[in-house]
């Protein structure tokens, strides 16, 4: 089983493709792919291009379930990051989590293990809360 793969998304974006089989952001149509990361990538990619930004959702993805090409790719700063090439089938989204910074604009990968990660019912931390896909 492959480690899921993670895409940083606008609230706003992933609701707009409710009811459209695939996701496609606003990116693909631009560059041609998704940008993705590794679970060890997201506090990186989310700092470095979304610091302090509100209202975004993490999709965390199985790759095994793409119906389009992955690749990973060496990045100009250095890094092989996950790139979809094609729209997001809703079938390969497990979860979409809100995706929120701390109090000083950072923010980190949630910890499933931590009490402020609790999802499915539990209380969750302002930085991540579940949607059924």
């Amino acid at each position: 089983m492959m480690e899921p793969i993670y895409h940083i998304t606008q609230q706003s974006a992933w609701n707009a493709a409710a009811g459209a089989a695939a996701y496609r952001g606003d990116i693909l149509d631009r560059e041609g792919f998704i940008h993705c990361s590794t679970r060890d990538q997201v506090g990186a990619t989310a700092n470095r291009y979304f610091r302090g930004a509100h209202g975004l959702a993490l999709l965390e993805i199985d790759p095994e379930k793409l119906a389009v090409p992955l690749r990973y790719e060496r990045a100009p700063e250095g890094g092989l990051f996950p790139h979809v090439y094609g729209p997001i089938n809703r079938e390969a989204v497990r979860q979409v989590l809100a995706f929120e910074p701390g109090p000083d604009g950072e923010f980190a990968f949630p910890e499933a293990d931590s009490a402020e990660a609790k999802i499915d019912g539990q209380a969750a931390p302002d930085r991540m809360k579940r949607q059924r896909t």
